[in-house]
C-alpha cells in the first residue's frame, strides 16, 4: 500500500513537471471522429472563441459526471460565450466503439475525438482525467485542471468569461 501511495505521488509530480505549458499550441496529432474522419488537433478551432478540451474515458466515473454535468448546462454555454467542448476519448480499440452509444443515450452535443493508441494524450501529458484544458479563441492553452468535484465546471465557465472579457487567467 505504501509504495502505491509513493507512485501515486511520483506520477503526480511528474505530471505536474512536464504539464503543458500556458500559452502553447496543440501539438500535431492524427485523432478520429466518431464518424472515422481522421482529424489533425493543431488544426482545432472556434472562429477566435474560447476551446475546452476535455480528455475522458468509458470508465472514469468522475469524467461521465463532468461531462454530464456540463451537458446540462452546455446549451446556455455557447449561447453565452461561444464556447466548443470537444470532448477527447481515450479509450482503446477494443471499447472505443462503445463511446457513440454512451454519448448518445447521455445526449452529448459535444465534438467527439477518438484517441486510441493515445497519442494526442502522451502529446499533452495527459496522466490523469479528466484532464481538462481551456484554449483562448487563438488556441494557446491558457488553464488546465485534473479531477472533477461539483461545482468545477462553474469555476471552469467563469475562466471562460474572463477569456470573452479580455481578462488573463491566473
Amino acid at each position: 500500500m505504501k509504495k502505491l501511495i509513493f507512485l501515486s505521488i511520483v506520477s503526480l509530480v511528474i505530471s505536474g513537471a512536464f504539464a503543458q505549458e500556458s500559452g502553447k499550441k496543440l501539438p500535431q496529432v492524427s485523432v478520429k471522429t466518431l464518424k472515422g474522419t481522421t482529424i489533425n488537433t493543431a488544426e482545432l478551432s472556434n472562429d477566435g472563441k474560447p476551446i475546452i478540451l476535455s480528455f475522458w474515458a468509458l470508465w472514469c466515473k468522475p469524467c461521465i459526471n463532468e461531462l454530464t454535468t456540463i451537458g446540462d448546462v452546455y446549451p446556455d454555454w455557447v449561447d453565452e460565450t461561444g464556447v466548443k467542448l470537444i470532448a477527447v476519448s481515450i479509450d482503446d480499440a477494443r471499447s472505443s466503439s462503445k463511446v457513440a452509444p454512451t454519448v448518445s443515450g447521455k445526449g452529448w452535443e459535444y465534438e467527439i475525438l477518438l484517441d486510441v493508441n493515445g497519442d494526442f494524450k502522451r502529446a499533452m501529458n495527459v496522466n490523469m482525467i479528466p484532464h481538462t484544458f481551456l484554449l483562448n479563441g487563438d488556441g494557446e492553452i491558457v488553464w488546465q485542471h485534473t479531477s472533477f468535484s461539483e461545482g468545477s465546471e462553474l469555476e471552469l465557465i467563469e475562466m471562460v468569461r474572463k477569456l470573452n472579457r479580455g481578462e488573463s487567467i491566473e
